[in-house]
Parts: C-alpha cells; sequence; structure tokens
C-alpha cells in the first residue's frame, strides 16, 4: 500500500488542488463547489488559501455565514494531490453547533479512490484530536456511502444512530464515535 502523507495547505501544493477542482472533484461532499472555487482561486490565489482555511466565517449551503470553528485542516498526498482531511472542534467540549456535522471531514479525489488513503488519513489526524483533549471524535457519513462507512469502521468508528440530513431532504446520515488512542 502506497504510504501517504497529510500537508498543511500551501501556495506551493495548490496547482494540484486546482487540477482537482478542474477535473469536476469537490472538497465538499454535500455540494458540487468545484466551479465556484476554481473561479475564486483563478482570481487570487493566496486568498483563496486565506478564504478556504483562515477566514473567520464559513458559509453555509444555504449561503448562510456562520463563525468558523478552530480546526485543524490538511492535504492528502501521496506525492502528488489526494484530497483533503479536517478535524474541526470547540475546545473543552465534544459538543458541535448544528451546522458542524461532525469532527472530522474528509474527501478524496476519485481517480485516487479504493487505495485506502481515507483509512490512512483518518489515522493520521487522529492524534491531532487527541493532543486537543479528545479521547473520542464524531464522523459522519451518508447512510448509502459504503466506502466512508468502511473507512471509520476500520479506525475503530462505532456506530450511534441515525439522522435525517439538515439540508438535503430524504438523506439519512449515520453517526459514529472514534477513538483517538492509539
Amino acid at each position: 500500500m502506497t504510504m501517504i502523507s497529510l500537508t498543511r495547505p500551501n501556495l506551493a501544493d495548490l496547482p494540484g488542488y486546482e487540477h482537482a477542482l478542474a477535473q469536476g472533484w469537490s472538497p465538499n461532499t454535500d455540494q458540487d463547489v468545484s466551479r465556484e472555487q476554481l473561479e475564486q482561486l483563478r482570481r487570487n490565489p493566496a486568498q483563496f488559501l486565506h478564504d478556504l482555511y483562515s477566514s473567520p466565517t464559513i458559509r453555509l449551503p444555504n449561503g448562510r455565514d456562520v463563525p468558523r470553528l478552530p480546526a485543524h485542516d490538511f492535504w492528502i498526498s501521496d506525492g502528488e494531490f489526494c484530497g483533503r482531511i479536517g478535524f474541526r472542534f470547540q475546545p473543552g467540549t465534544e459538543e458541535l453547533p448544528p451546522t458542524s456535522l461532525g469532527h472530522i471531514g474528509y474527501a478524496v479525489v476519485p481517480w485516487k479512490q479504493r487505495r485506502g488513503y481515507a483509512t490512512q488519513a483518518l489515522r493520521l489526524i487522529l492524534p491531532i484530536a487527541r493532543a486537543e483533549g479528545f479521547s473520542r471524535v464524531m464522523v459522519t457519513c451518508d447512510e448509502t456511502n459504503e466506502a466512508s462507512r468502511k473507512v471509520i469502521l476500520a479506525n475503530g468508528g462505532i456506530l450511534d444512530g441515525r439522522f435525517p440530513h439538515a439540508s438535503l431532504t430524504g438523506k439519512i446520515k449515520l453517526r459514529f464515535w472514534v477513538p483517538t488512542a492509539e
């Protein structure tokens, strides 16, 4: 199996992210933001990176801006861009605002899927969550997303229920708790 690494988003590796967007990959698994992000990136790459990972707010699918949670964001790499993973949290509590469906979100580009990259990336980000004081993290996926369910289970995820998706009518989400201990 090819080993991957997690790198902080940066200008030097931005062409790989741009290529993925140009191929139609969306870092958001609930809505396709590829075209919108590609336009912003090409207009001003440095501003795009800042807005994506450092702005004080994030825009929800309904267009509403909400405060950005503290987060550790990474790009997945096997020598080239493979996707993204992030850990978002509220310091001192497992609780998340209703606008956040889980502590960890990830998306792998289609041409790098089925190689164990998401499983490795989740395994690599768990010590970061542990360093922030979390003994477990919530990870959710669509009920129909068998690949993501396998990623979560491979990392020790324990199913903790199902619930209707907040913004996508008819979609059911699964909620898992993943321990951060080695």
